[in-house]
């Protein structure tokens, strides 16, 4: 098995703790994690499976004047990908309490720019297990990828994760 390229931003914070965690489950010998700060289309290019992690920040920072310097400046790169012979599994972060009516939305975003851009993702989850008004990650009755909440549901994150990784490891391979 070749490598997954595990690219995440932002930088500290539940998205790397979680990247940490699914590096942790799969040990250094199966994937690279990468903060998508400084990375470029040809990091991304290296792997034919790749996991990219994201979050979605709340509403006061929605209408920012600046972008952050983790995924709105790697957003660029994705134009710069070739997605043929590609595996992609997404995770994301989100407040299912807060922000009920955008629950991981950034995910669903990056999902579906991925999805324009003809890539293939792997690693839908069942909304079942998830308690939410609404979001832009549910695509055709599932989430585009693994919705996790580590503000309200730390607890479940683990299981979430190594369910999640049961599932899409067969399809890496």
């Amino acid at each position: 098995m070749n490598k997954i390229g595990l690219f995440y931003g932002p930088l500290g914070g539940s998205v790397e703790n979680v990247a940490k965690k699914i590096l942790k489950v799969l040990g250094e010998d199966k994937v690279d994690i990468i903060s998508v700060q400084n990375a470029t289309a040809a990091d991304v290019n290296k792997y034919s499976k790749i996991i990219f992690g994201i979050s979605t920040i709340g509403s006061h920072t929605w209408q920012r004047e600046t972008p952050s310097k983790d995924w709105d400046g790697f957003l660029q790169e994705l134009n710069h990908i070739d997605y043929s012979n590609k595996l992609i599994a997404l995770y994301g972060l989100g407040d299912h309490l807060t922000y009920a009516l955008h629950f991981v939305d950034s995910l669903g975003v990056l999902g579906g720019m991925l999805i324009e851009k003809g890539a293939h993702i792997i690693g839908q989850t069942s909304t079942e297990d998830y308690d939410f008004k609404d979001s832009d990650a549910v695509i055709d009755g599932e989430f585009i990828g693994l919705p996790l909440d580590e503000d309200f549901e730390s607890d479940k994150t683990d299981e979430r994760i190594k369910n999640w990784l049961d599932r899409i490891l067969p399809l890496f391979e």
